[in-house]
């Protein structure tokens, strides 16, 4: 399905935002079609030089503007106090899509009206290469047609998973959505043990930024599972499996990450 029709407006012109906002545009939307509210001045004249669209500080500046959707990109903890002057601008047909984490389709029906149709989703941050993906849940007055809309505007930035359960976007929050910090705080750890073991600092840095770049793309041209693909890696009683014996352990990685995405969930529902 192509880009939904504008006019579009982006509350929100942060990194996931922009991120967002260079997706629709590489797709074909025309930036006309494209209004962004953005506090803060620099970023406002760098989305309008970058993406041509316009860029305002408040919702004020679009009272005359009836968008067809809403794309909330603000921080969580300030969406309920900026979102008062966003129920004006639509209508009841107006599609709201928000990626504010944590943030229930009751609090956005609280905000916008429960007949009105909402869409929350959780993208990472690899949609700043196309590279992410996104997961959606809609409320229930949302018919399939914008549904559809919901997800070729995130499909523009990568793959989409819908959920009917919306109680499993904290576990969603918790793995994709932080999911790309843990891999940039592997590479830190990786080259930092490499140099720890006497490599130069730029060479392991470059042997691990690589190393999970390959193994990434590796595991998602193959066909076999992950689990296929590291014992692939394994030789029996070689250098790898002296590692793994390290990383399998049962104080080793798998409880570490089972407890680092129950803190995050457990974030995400305090958020709620």
């Amino acid at each position: 399905m192509g880009l939904p029709a504008g006019p579009l407006l982006l509350v929100g012109g942060g990194k996931m935002g922009e991120a967002l906002l260079a997706g629709w545009r590489a797709a074909g939307m025309a930036g006309s079609d494209v209004f962004v509210v953005e506090p803060d001045a620099a970023r406002r004249a760098a989305l309008v030089a970058r993406h041509d669209v316009r860029a305002e500080a408040t919702a004020g500046a679009f009272a005359g503007t009836r968008p067809r959707t809403i794309v909330i990109a603000v921080k969580p903890q300030v969406l309920e106090a900026a979102m008062a002057p966003y129920r004006a601008l639509g209508g009841r047909d107006t599609l709201v899509l928000s990626i504010a984490a944590g943030k229930t389709l009751a609090t956005l029906e609280a905000l916008f009206g429960a007949d009105r149709p909402i869409v929350r989703a959780m993208p990472n941050t690899p949609a700043a290469v196309g590279r992410g993906i996104s997961v959606l849940c809609a409320n229930a007055v949302t018919p399939p047609a914008r549904r559809g809309e919901a997800e070729a505007l995130l499909a523009a930035v990568g793959e989409t998973a819908w959920i009917e359960d919306e109680a499993l976007l904290h576990a969603v929050t918790a793995l994709s959505g932080g999911g790309p910090a843990y891999v940039f705080l592997l590479i830190e750890c990786l080259a930092a043990a490499g140099t720890r073991l006497g490599l130069p600092e730029d060479l392991a840095l470059r042997l691990a930024r690589t190393t999970v770049i390959g193994s990434g793309e590796l595991a998602r041209l193959s066909p076999e599972p992950p689990a296929t693909l590291r014992q692939n890696v394994t030789s029996p009683g070689g250098t790898t499996q002296a590692a793994l014996a390290v990383l399998l352990a049962a104080d080793g990685l798998q409880p570490l990450v089972d407890r680092a995405l129950a803190a995050a969930a457990q974030r995400s529902r305090e958020l709620a």
